[in-house]
């Protein structure tokens, strides 16, 4: 019986085959996809008639189909261009990135001679330099078909040894998830709804919105549904994308669960790059870090040690870096590399929806079938704003000018001045301009290219906070090419008269709407399913999100009987700004007489650290006897956790915290661990300059500014942060709203449908 057979696309075959030698960043920044897209334009166009661009090409070796798309071939001269566009110094460019390019070629020009029946072929690489806009001299080197040929099947052959385990691990997959039981004896009461709706998704292709309650088990009910649907939907992978690393070890947790009956799963835990360094005082590249040294040459015995099925069942971020450093590999890169050959990838959601997320691109190129699983994705909205949004601030330019290098004292002072006039012509605190003005924009373009070049020729002579304003600037000019209505360019003075002048002006581009971003991941992902205990109401994460037309909703019934929950709302009281003050003794009676009503933990909510503070004191003065303690600024993790530490099993006291910080969600204190909440604020973004415009915005998108920036949110911040009460059905506990505007009804159509709200009155 012949193999199956495996099809891979010629970048990634020569990826694998062909890469050797060290791993190098030095030659950055890349080009965008939107900048090399633009370039390799503008090599096709000066191409002669005849010549043609982006040709399909595939071709075979034994059981290995291979498929890709030739920039450039001339079919008259009997040529094939590789075009690869880059920024900085040509000379850069490192030996070993040449030869993969080279070898990407070599690959192309094998599969139009067969194609066409070509004795020969001109293999040219063609560098374009985005910055100067032109292309370097092509290299040519004439090559005949059957050089070509033994270069393609040699590539094949080393590939095909993986290609064959692959198939043979799909194979099993498959089988095993086909025959998948649910890893409980039972469904949690709502959990069978969520994940009757999430396989259906999965099935039809769909993307699905799901808000279904707190403590029924979304983890493995999103879980559990996708991977039973991988085989019949030929799904490749699966992304698990959360907002926080809790989210992360609740997702591997509820893994090692199921995996008990699918031990064949590949799962990968991807970090950020700054947490996963095992050097980060090393640039990364073989000159400077021994990881980076020789990396592709060692990378191969790393994959398959980790992959190993004697080795670990599941490479989180403390198996992956046993794996990378027996093998002396860098942990980051190697997670990296794993990705593409997992099935499950656990990972934050920048992996996946960032402007340069390499998850995003390798399910473009690969063309794989991934569903997507979106955790807690209320967060979406917020952390995709600022993956779009970018700041600089003048003081720290003026900073850096003194030390930089000579060659960066031109750029630096055409962008100090262009920056300048722009800050002093502008009287009021803070303004929104229609777009970034043309001369700063360009000022902005030619520095990061001198920067460029100097850390390609000279990265001792920059420091940390040069190359963390570099890195600020590189995202600044980024989004400059896709400014649009979308987002705001403002400029931010400091609010002490016309004699602070440019001083410590702010430059901002702050993306409203990430819609138009977010809507190429939704598209590329076969299913995504995006869930959260609040995601009311449906139309604002979908408006805002760029959720498809046609997407699914659910609303999974509660588990929870509304006898488990005393909802109150205290509307005798105000706690808009003005009204602060004089609330907070009646806030400390209600906190004290519900105390006194049924000791236990209790957590009391403020919007503003300041308003926690003076709550706390008053608080202290009138009820003495009652433990308390207070959430504080920026607390470490070792003070957050002797927070929570607090709440013991039958224990009394009250914490005071923040509404929308690091208590008001994603924590668990079920039973007497957590009795009850008092919630004092509306959450309410702050009404200021910057959401002033966000709101005016909102309107011209949606006609709903006020509810899009400033209503929904803050009850989304509510309900979260008052669903850390009822966390399982055998929970009891009260929830007090303090404030009168509770009682509209704009506000409680927001709130949880099963509550049975009741009022109040102030002690």
């Amino acid at each position: 019986m012949n193999p199956p057979t495996y099809t891979v696309a010629v970048r990634v075959l020569c990826a694998f085959a062909a890469k050797r030698g060290d791993l190098d960043l030095r030659f950055t920044p890349s080009p965008t996809a939107e900048q090399g897209v633009a370039g390799h334009r503008v090599v096709a166009a000066a191409r002669l008639a005849g010549q043609r661009s982006e040709v399909p090409v595939s071709g075979r070796h034994r059981h290995l189909a291979v498929r890709g798309r030739a920039d450039g071939f001339d079919p008259a001269t009997r040529r094939v261009e590789e075009v690869k566009t880059f920024a900085g110094r040509f000379e850069r460019i490192p030996a070993n990135h040449r030869e993969l390019h080279r070898a990407q070629a070599m690959v192309y020009a094998w599969l139009l001679c067969d194609a066409h029946g070509f004795d020969a072929m001109t293999v040219s690489l063609v560098y374009f330099d985005i910055r100067a806009q032109r292309a370097e001299p092509s290299i040519d080197e004439r090559r005949s078909a059957a050089e070509l040929r033994r270069f393609f099947e040699d590539l094949c052959d080393r590939f095909l040894v993986w290609a064959d385990r692959e198939v043979a691990h799909r194979a099993a997959r498959d089988r095993a998830l086909a025959a998948l039981v649910f890893p409980h004896a039972a469904f949690r009461d709502g959990q069978r709804q969520l994940a009757e709706s999430v396989y259906r998704a999965a099935r039809r292709g769909a993307c699905l919105l799901a808000e279904a309650p707190t403590g029924i088990g979304k983890t493995v009910g999103t879980l559990f549904p996708v991977l039973k649907a991988c085989a019949a939907e030929h799904l490749d992978k699966v992304f698990f994308l959360t907002a926080k690393g809790t989210g992360r070890r609740l997702a591997l947790d509820a893994l090692r669960t199921i995996g008990a009956g699918c031990a064949t799963l590949r799962i990968v835990e991807l970090t950020a790059r700054d947490k996963a360094c095992e050097h980060p005082d090393r640039a990364c590249h073989g000159d400077a870090c021994p990881l980076a040294r020789g990396f592709y040459d060692r990378l191969p015995a790393a994959r398959e040690a980790a992959f190993d099925p004697a080795g670990p069942a599941l490479l989180d971020r403390v198996a992956l870096r046993s794996v990378a450093l027996a093998h002396a590999v860098c942990p980051y890169w190697l997670a990296q590399d794993l990705a593409a050959w997992s099935d499950v990838i656990v990972a934050d959601y920048n992996h996946f929806f960032d402007a340069h997320a390499a998850l995003h691109a390798q399910t473009a190129v690969n063309e794989w079938r991934v569903a997507v699983l979106v955790d807690e994705a209320h967060n979406l909205v917020e952390r995709a704003r600022s993956m779009y949004s970018a700041e600089l601030r003048f003081e720290t330019l003026q900073a850096i000018r003194p030390g930089a290098p000579a060659s960066l004292k031109q750029p630096l002072d055409r962008l100090s001045r262009t920056w300048s006039r722009l800050a002093n012509a502008q009287d009021e605190h803070y303004a929104v301009l229609g777009a970034c003005p043309r001369p700063l924009a360009q000022a902005a373009i030619e520095l990061v290219a001198a920067l460029t070049a100097v850390l390609g020729e000279e990265p001792a002579a920059v420091d940390v906070v040069l190359l963390r304003f570099y890195f600020d600037l590189l995202a600044f000019t980024r989004l400059l090419e896709t400014f649009d209505t979308h987002s705001l360019f403002d400029v931010t003075k400091p609010r002490i008269g016309p004699s602070a002048r440019d001083a410590a002006s702010t430059l901002g581009i702050r993306n409203v709407v990430p819609a138009s971003f977010l809507a190429p991941r939704f598209a590329v992902a076969r299913t995504t399913t995006l869930f959260s205990a609040t995601l009311k109401p449906h139309a604002f994460y979908a408006d805002t999100l760029g959720l498809p037309a046609g997407h699914a909703v659910v609303d999974v019934d509660a588990p929870f009987d509304a006898a488990q929950l005393e909802v109150c709302v205290v509307r005798s009281i105000s706690t808009r700004y003005a009204d602060r003050e004089r609330s907070l003794v009646p806030i400390a009676e209600v906190i004290g007489a519900q105390y006194r009503r049924r000791p236990g933990h209790y957590l009391a909510f403020f919007g503003s650290y300041a308003y926690l503070e003076r709550a706390a004191d008053v608080f202290a003065l009138r009820h003495p006897d009652v433990p308390m303690w207070r959430q504080g600024r920026r607390m470490a993790d070792a003070e957050r956790e002797a927070f929570l530490a607090r709440f013991t099993v039958d224990g009394v006291g009250i914490g005071f915290a923040v509404l929308g910080g690091a208590f008001a969600e994603g924590i668990d204190l079920v039973g007497s661990r957590l009795v009850g909440a008092f919630i004092a604020t509306l959450g309410l973004p702050q009404v200021n300059p910057v959401n002033e415009e966000m709101r005016r915005r909102m309107e011209t998108f949606f006609g709903a500014g006020y509810d899009y920036t400033y209503l929904y949110p803050g009850l989304r911040k509510v309900t979260q942060a008052a669903g850390r009460v009822i966390r399982t059905p055998t929970d009891t506990g009260t929830i007090h709203l303090i404030d009168d505007r509770y009682a509209r009804a704009d506000v409680t159509r927001l709130l949880p449908s099963w509550w049975k709200i009741g009022d109040r009155p102030a002690a």
